[in-house]
């Protein structure tokens, strides 16, 4: 995205510098145009830059297409992304799941986010540009503090770790995105992240019935498990 510029850290040899100002004028147009209830398939880059006060170049110096440039509006107008430490685990996940809890809040009481993000399941290529750039970033971080509670034994080892992630993360998407109406309480992700920590099946004296949920099969319970990590 606005890419090697800022990647090299450095400015443009040709052209103007940089203008940050420009830059937010820029966003700011695409959700003034939004806000005004501009579809995203009617916003050219000709009226963005028309309501920015800017010229068209100015744009393209920025962003290569239409895609780059919703992706980070989309990015200045959701919560920010958390600050994951990069070497605890389950407090990483934790963070991780919070931020999930947040960004639904945010698209349930945002009109502008939830109708953008509405209209980009029927535009497939700002979908793809938003997943890659966004979105798999995102799903990376986690599964990295999956990882990093593995090895710090917080977590089993002998369970693939894109499944732990999504049963981790699965719970909160289906609360922000699949039922709208369902809370979002602010200790929502812990009490995710107990919950399978300790295992679902009941615990001794629960009143545990028989079959798989007494554990006649022999096998080790959850709870059991997550008991022997210390967690």
């Amino acid at each position: 995205m606005r890419g090697q510029e800022r990647d090299q850290g450095q400015e443009p040899r040709r052209g103007r510098p940089r203008s940050e100002a420009a830059e937010r004028a820029i966003l700011q147009a695409v959700v003034r145009l939004l806000e005004e209830g501009e579809p995203l398939a009617g916003l050219s880059i000709e009226r963005i830059a028309r309501t920015a006060g800017v010229g068209k170049a100015t744009i393209y110096r920025r962003w290569s297409d239409k895609e780059e440039l919703f992706v980070d509006v989309l990015r200045a107008i959701e919560p920010p992304e958390p600050a994951l430490s990069g070497t605890s685990g389950l407090a990483d996940i934790l963070v991780g799941l919070e931020s999930l809890r947040r960004r639904g809040l945010a698209q349930r009481s945002s009109a502008l986010l939830y109708n953008v993000f509405a209209q980009m399941k029927s535009h497939p290529k700002l979908w793809d540009a938003y997943h890659d750039t966004v979105i798999a970033p995102r799903r990376a971080a986690m599964t990295a503090a999956v990882r990093r509670a593995v090895a710090a034994g917080e977590l089993r080892d002998d369970i693939d770790v894109e499944l732990i992630d999504e049963l981790i993360v699965g719970p909160m998407l289906v609360r922000t995105i699949h039922r709208k109406d369902a809370p979002l309480d602010d200790d929502l992700a812990e009490r995710i992240l107990r919950a399978l920590l300790e295992g679902l099946r009941p615990r001794d004296g629960d009143g545990a019935g028989s079959g798989a949920g007494s554990g006649e099969s022999g096998g080790t319970s959850v709870g059991d498990t997550a008991g022997d990590t210390g967690s």
